[in-house]
């Protein structure tokens, strides 16, 4: 079955290294915040589809901050994949794995990436053509002793992870010094007060930090990853 995820968009992904999961209540708070971002060094975002401003406010990112390479998160149900490519996403994302979200994703042409759990979780998701998987919640479920070891079976066949969940700018450089982690999401960033504050210096500060830490460990050690999405 043909990878569900477009090896150009798996690519920019694990070039940022970590995609901004974000939270927007307000539409006028999307265009600065991806300024932002870009300002610092993070040219990948995750809107979650939690309010009713996320759509709006992506098709506004996508429209007038085209460098930055937009996403919907929390996608969980079937019109939801729709709604997300009418408003530009170019990725989409989810908690679980959902056989007919996957399945109106590739129909869409929508590069989507499942999350999973567990050996079931993984398994489900490879029989759709997925092997760019979103690991959720990393940190509570025993962080990355346990992915490796969930995983362990299953990494030859090529997958790669997005960890999402408690990662943070202490534990962040453990996970994508891992080959199977394609990139870190990165919820503290910009967590959802920061942005109702509008508190960009806040949020620069924490961008900076995450990405001076993977500039210097990528830097200082060039490990050879499977390329496969």
């Amino acid at each position: 079955m043909k990878p569900l995820f477009k090896e150009s968009i798996a690519k920019r992904i694990e070039a940022s290294g970590i995609v901004a999961v974000v939270v927007i209540d307000r539409v006028e708070h999307a265009v600065p915040l991806a300024r932002t971002l870009l300002a610092t060094g993070v040219d990948v975002m995750e809107l979650t589809l939690r309010t009713p401003t996320a759509l709006p406010a992506l098709a506004t990112i996508v429209r007038e901050v085209p460098e930055m390479l937009v996403g919907a998160g929390t996608v969980t149900d079937v019109d939801q994949v729709s709604e997300a490519v009418e408003a530009g996403a170019a990725f989409g994302v989810a908690p679980g794995t959902n056989r007919k979200v996957l399945a109106a994703a590739r129909e869409a042409g929508l590069s989507f990436a499942p999350g999973v759990l567990t050996p079931s979780d993984i398994e489900q998701a490879m029989e759709e053509g997925c092997r760019l998987l979103k690991f959720f919640p990393a940190e509570i479920a025993g962080g990355l002793e346990y992915i490796r070891m969930v995983t362990g079976p299953y990494a030859h066949l090529g997958l790669r992870l997005i960890p999402l969940g408690g990662l943070n700018a202490t534990n962040m450089l453990k996970y994508l010094g891992d080959p199977l982690v394609l990139a870190l999401g990165g919820s503290w960033l910009a967590p959802r007060e920061l942005i109702q504050a509008e508190d960009w210096p806040q949020i620069t500060q924490r961008v900076l930090q995450a990405t001076q830490a993977i500039q210097q460990q990528r830097s200082s050690s060039n490990p050879r990853r499977p390329r496969s999405y």
